[in-house]
């Protein structure tokens, strides 16, 4: 499966703990336990738990099903940035988020530059109309 930007998040605090352990990191430069709290990496995950256990369930032609879950993945992400007053993901978030999806949905057997040419959008527009962050 796709590594979660969750996955890459939780590895950065565990690296900056270890370099702060062995003080080869100044503290006042340490952001990343406050950038992505306990709360929002549960609530993330949460949200792409939901979103793994609709995967299977689809088929490469069934475009409408797959934009559904795209929405529904990507509204309930919009409500966990909401929740951490709308900015719990930056630029390299936003990126990572979506290339997860990306790669989940082609790990599924659905080729994404295909289904979004189809609907005349780019690859990389697959989450636009629903995104908020």
């Amino acid at each position: 499966m796709a590594k979660r930007p969750t996955t890459n998040w939780r590895e950065g605090i565990a690296q900056e703990v270890a370099e702060l352990a062995a003080s080869t990191l100044d503290p006042d430069c340490a952001c990343m336990v406050e950038l992505f709290p306990d709360e929002l990496l549960l609530e993330t995950d949460a949200v792409f738990d939901t979103f793994e256990a609709e995967l299977p369930t689809v088929a490469e032609e069934d475009d409408a099903r797959i934009f559904a879950i795209v929405e529904r993945v990507v509204l309930a992400l919009n409500a966990v940035n909401a929740a951490h007053d709308e900015s719990a993901f930056e630029t390299d978030e936003r990126e990572q988020l979506c290339s997860y999806i990306d790669e989940a949905l082609t790990e599924q057997g659905i080729d994404v530059a295909a289904l979004t040419a189809r609907h005349g959008l780019g690859r990389y527009e697959l989450t636009d109309q629903w995104r908020d962050w």
